[in-house]
């Protein structure tokens, strides 16, 4: 589904931030991208949802690659950003969820079975300013499945939730992959979402340090600036934060 070779890339200016990064990505799967604040991971992200292009090395999704094909990777891949603020333009949900897409009877129809989902429906005619942080969050991602992509990425999307916040994103992640929606999720923490995952990977200042299971790979994250989970214990695996099932 996901390719990532040799993947390089500056910021205008010179920052370097992504060193040849490589890693594979297979489809229906849900993967952690973790690593401390400025190692890379949202650069990534923008490069897998076909925002950026490469300097050098490729980006392929779903068979077509960045640089040459970033329409295409754009279309495969909705990436729903940390900050919902700077993603929403329209004036009330019902906008935001609307906008570029057309009120045909059937796009209304999904956009309120989506509003309806993230329990976002009552708020359908509030302006988008009144919503709490939460609320426009899920704004945003259903937003983003209003697309039906082949990839969603979240860039943090436990930041600023609180407990039964967190608890409904953890639904939502379960219902995306028993779907069978590729997800990319970024954190610096590991705790809210790890007994999820199915692939953990690890960048460390802008490198691949880390890739696979997360039973594989745990008991090396603290090395690279990740705090292990507390649910965690060499042998034991990763249990369940919350009581739910994983």
């Amino acid at each position: 589904m996901i390719t990532v070779t040799d993947l390089d890339y500056a910021y205008p200016g010179g920052q370097e931030a992504l060193r040849g990064v490589s890693l594979s990505i297979a489809p229906g799967m849900l993967v952690g991208l973790v690593g401390a604040n400025g190692s890379g991971k949202s650069t990534l992200m923008a490069l897998m949802a076909g925002l950026y292009s490469p300097v050098s090395g490729s980006v392929t999704v779903d068979g077509c690659s960045s640089p040459g094909q970033g329409r295409a990777v754009r279309a495969k891949c909705r990436l729903v950003m940390q900050d919902a603020d700077l993603q929403m333009l329209g004036a009330t949900v019902e906008e935001d969820l609307l906008l570029g897409r057309g009120r045909t009877e059937a796009t209304v129809a999904r956009a309120r079975e989506l509003a309806r989902r993230f329990s976002l429906l009552t708020a359908w005619e509030r302006p988008v300013q009144t919503l709490s942080w939460g609320m426009k969050r899920k704004v945003c991602l259903a937003a983003a499945l209003l697309d039906d992509p082949l990839v969603l990425l979240l860039d943090e999307p436990f930041s600023g939730l609180d407990y039964p916040g967190m608890r409904e994103m953890r639904g939502l992640l379960r219902e995306n992959r028993a779907a069978g929606l590729t997800q990319v999720v970024s954190s610096h923490d590991l705790e809210c979402f790890i007994d999820l995952v199915d692939q953990l990977v690890v960048l460390d200042a802008g490198r691949l340090a880390l890739d696979g299971p997360p039973v594989a790979v745990l008991d090396r994250v603290s090395g690279h600036g990740v705090r292990p989970p507390c649910s965690w214990s060499a042998g034991l695996g990763v249990r369940c934060w919350d009581g739910e099932s994983s």
